[in-house]
């Protein structure tokens, strides 16, 4: 009797339960809200992206064959910028290709093997020069010649024709556009027709006599460095390409690189002797070697057209010299032979060496360059009406003491 009221009362409960569940929600007078969804997907890679996934060594070889194609003008460091990308879109629409700044692997393929031909066609190395560390291309086959000092580097053709030169000084609170302004004027006769200005660094181009020259500088501290590239206008064809290639490649301040000796003095002083009424002139070596520009005072620029290591001499050439009237020396010597005093020679600007000094620095000079049997038979110089002999240098009252 007593179970049957528990029972109905599991019942009840579980009726009221169901109920509960069956009974749906009171909904008069509610009304549905629409609501807008967005689907979501992946953000895309951007060609930016892809570069930077790719390997470091892989990304400076990517900037090194577009600058060989004419592409890319910028610094070849590996960084990823917008230069790089558009250099691949110009590169990409140059081709017919469409332009997504992303290179497809036949695509990557064809700039390598172009950019490869066009290095092996000039020899292209990239070296480091050992006394500031700095990195740069050097077209080897254009110019195989090659000198150093503490002031820098120079590689040149066998003829003069093509010069690279790597220089660096001293400069008190430099900036990119006090230097540009510098170079500028120096040489004097340098007209320049295109100028770019950075904060880091600064690009000149024009045209420094009858040669075309191309110029990159940069600075860290007080010490600046700078890359010229001069080259006879007949050769622009052969060295134009090139040129883009080389300053991107120029890498004046290298992470880790070890400095050598501090720069010489921005100018250097030197005497020479006229040995040619063409404008021939023998001068020591040691002071033209790592010079941009040669100037002899009071006639203009010269160009170093020989070279004697072994008894460190120099030939100059003045082109189109006018005045240089043959000196007549005392006791019989032939015309065609006088000496020159560069301003502060020997001693330091705004000091002239005595004429006993001249004249016994020129003897030495001349009798270790390999006196008058060489000078006779130098093919390079204009024949004297008569032989010239070493004793008519010799004599007593001769200015050569």
């Amino acid at each position: 009797m007593r179970s049957m009221p528990v029972a109905t009362l599991i019942w009840l409960v579980s009726a009221v339960c169901a109920q509960a569940q069956m009974t749906p929600p009171t909904t008069a007078g509610a009304k549905l809200k629409t609501v807008a969804t967005v689907p979501i997907r992946p953000a895309l890679q951007t060609p930016a992206d892809t570069a930077n996934a790719m390997a470091q060594a892989e990304r400076l070889a990517l900037q090194s064959d577009l600058a060989w194609v004419g592409e890319y003008n910028g610094a070849i460091t590996g960084e990823v910028s917008e230069r790089m990308v558009a250099a691949i879109k110009e590169y990409q629409k140059a081709k017919g290709g469409k332009q997504t700044g992303v290179l497809n692997p036949q695509e990557r393929s064809v700039l390598a093997e172009t950019a490869r031909r066009r290095q092996e066609n000039v020899g292209w190395k990239t070296v480091t020069d050992p006394t500031s560390g700095a990195r740069l291309g050097i077209p080897t086959k254009l110019v195989p010649q090659q000198t150093s000092d503490a002031n820098g580097a120079r590689w040149s053709s066998p003829s003069g024709t093509v010069q690279v030169v790597l220089t660096r000084r001293k400069e008190a609170n430099p900036t990119t556009a006090k230097l540009a302004d510098q170079e500028k004027k120096e040489p004097p006769g340098r007209a320049v027709d295109y100028t770019v200005v950075k904060p880091d660094f600064f690009v000149l181009s024009g045209l420094q006599g009858l040669k075309k020259f191309y110029l990159r500088g940069t600075f860290k501290g007080d010490e600046v460095r700078i890359l010229t590239i001069l080259y006879d206008q007949a050769t622009e064809n052969t060295v134009e390409p090139v040129v883009i290639a080389m300053s991107s490649a120029f890498n004046p301040f290298p992470t880790g690189a070890q400095a050598g000796p501090p720069p010489r003095k921005t100018v250097e002083y030197g005497t020479g002797i006229v040995i040619g009424e063409d404008g021939t002139i023998l001068a020591d070596r040691d002071v033209t070697d790592g010079c941009i520009a040669t100037t002899i005072a009071g006639f203009g620029p010269a160009d170093r057209v020989a070279e004697d290591k072994d008894h460190g001499l120099a030939l100059l050439r003045i082109y189109g010299a006018r005045g240089l009237k043959p000196l007549a020396l005392a006791g019989g010597a032939e015309e065609g032979i006088r000496f020159l005093v560069f301003p502060g020679s020997g001693h330091g600007p705004g000091k002239l060496r005595t004429l006993k000094e001249i004249n016994r620095s020129a003897a030495k000079l001349y009798k270790t360059w390999g006196g008058s049997n060489r000078l006779n038979a130098c093919e390079l110089l204009s024949p004297p009406s008569q032989p010239v002999t070493d004793s008519s240098l010799s004599n007593g009252s001769s200015p050569w003491q």
